[in-house]
């Protein structure tokens, strides 16, 4: 056990802890990037969502590619596409610059949890899954947590040019580790190189077919694209914009969310745990946990007088039920069907969060801007649209069916 922990765990847990960071470090640097670049709101929404669509449209091959090559060789590869990417992104003088920079980092994490998730398949009892997965994914909560106060204080010392290039240093650091460190592992009926491209495609397809997957992943993409939309850019513009707080405390107050985000994964899977032990179905603390986050979504809207650090922390935390999907949906096929299973979702995922997160832009531009922000009527408008599709994927989840 700790030596699975030493080689398997901890060198795929650095390479999500970069992946979160990435993903979540444009809402700290939202103000210097507006100022460098003169961005609207909507330039701002689709540069950051350039993130969501590389890593979304890549999803499908690396299912097969994990599934063939192993998710070390794979994951090691593309974190030197990411190092790359954030390499271009500091060193960017336009928007169309930072755009490609910002779509080689989300090309290169692609594969950061996925590759993951098909590892502890294969290295970890299935019945322990939602466990392993959820503390795995509490240090990609970290990754979020370091961009918030961390990052802030960092621009203390340096730009926002300096974090990335530290950035693309660290990510191949990591690329290495994973590379030298995480062995191999055979995974009985495992496809491997041999394996014809189109048997692993009609892999692929069987999983979206499926009727597990039909009826349980739209309710998971659609919390957890919206979350994505907000905890990696517009939460800080909300927190400015419609608390009224300064720099410093929404900087604080993502920290605050980001913390109850890995106390959440961390948490959320030792319940899940513990109550399929007691006879308590995962996917039931899945949706729990998603409704809650839907609640806590509306007291946003509806300007309830809840502090916005209690709300999003409340957010964040039950926000971390949907990753419990992925080990419901991984043990619904066969093993060597993993790295398709949690892609496919991831797919979903990433395409539905580059949508919300450029949607959301969209929305908020249509209103006049407000001082040096966006109006609060235009950013309550667009989560109450992206509310209104999480109810309606909850409402096709729970229907009776035969």
């Amino acid at each position: 056990m700790p030596q699975r922990i030493l080689t398997v765990f901890l060198p795929f847990a650095l390479g999500y802890f970069l992946s979160y960071l990435y993903r979540t470090v444009n809402a700290v640097i939202a103000d210097e990037l507006t100022a460098t670049l003169g961005l609207t709101a909507a330039g701002l929404g689709l540069l950051t969502s350039a993130y969501f669509i590389a890593f979304g449209l890549f999803q499908a091959p690396l299912g097969i590619l994990l599934d063939r090559y192993g998710p070390r060789r794979v994951e090691a590869a593309l974190l030197l596409v990411a190092a790359a990417g954030a390499a271009i992104f500091a060193a960017g003088e336009s928007i169309a610059v930072l755009a490609v920079g910002r779509t080689l980092i989300g090309l290169g994490v692609s594969a950061c949890l996925m590759a993951a998730l098909t590892a502890n398949v294969a290295w970890w009892p299935a019945d322990r899954l939602p466990l392993v997965n959820g503390l795995f994914m509490a240090c990609g909560g970290l990754g979020a947590v370091f961009a918030t106060t961390p990052v802030q204080a960092l621009l203390t010392l340096t730009d926002w040019r300096g974090v990335f290039l530290g950035l693309a240093v660290a990510t191949v650091a990591v690329a290495a580790v994973i590379l030298l460190v995480v062995p191999d592992r055979p995974r009985p009926g495992a496809p491997g190189p041999a394996a014809s491209w189109g048997a692993l495609l009609r892999g692929t397809a069987a999983v979206f077919a499926s009727p597990a997957f039909r009826r349980y992943a739209p309710l998971t993409v659609a919390v957890q694209a919206g979350f994505m939309s907000y905890i990696s850019l517009w939460a800080g513009p909300w927190l400015r914009d419609v608390e009224g707080l300064d720099r410093a405390a929404v900087a604080t107050h993502l920290q605050y969310a980001a913390m109850a985000m890995a106390a959440g994964f961390a948490g959320i899977g030792v319940i899940a745990d513990t109550l399929a032990r007691r006879g308590v179905p995962p996917i039931v603390v899945a949706t729990t946990g998603m409704t809650v986050a839907m609640a806590m979504q509306a007291v946003l809207v509806s300007g309830l007088p809840v502090p916005p650090a209690v709300a999003w922390t409340l957010y964040a935390f039950s926000t971390a039920g949907s990753m419990i999907v992925y080990a419901v949906l991984a043990r619904s096929f066969a093993p060597d069907m993993a790295g398709r299973v949690n892609t496919a979702v991831n797919l979903l995922v990433f395409a539905a969060a580059f949508t919300l997160q450029a949607g959301i832009g969209a929305v908020i531009a249509w209103f006049p801007p407000v001082g040096d922000g966006f109006a609060p009527q235009g950013h309550r408008m667009a989560l109450a649209g992206v509310l209104a599709l999480q109810l309606a994927a909850l409402a096709w989840q729970v229907r009776p069916r035969r």
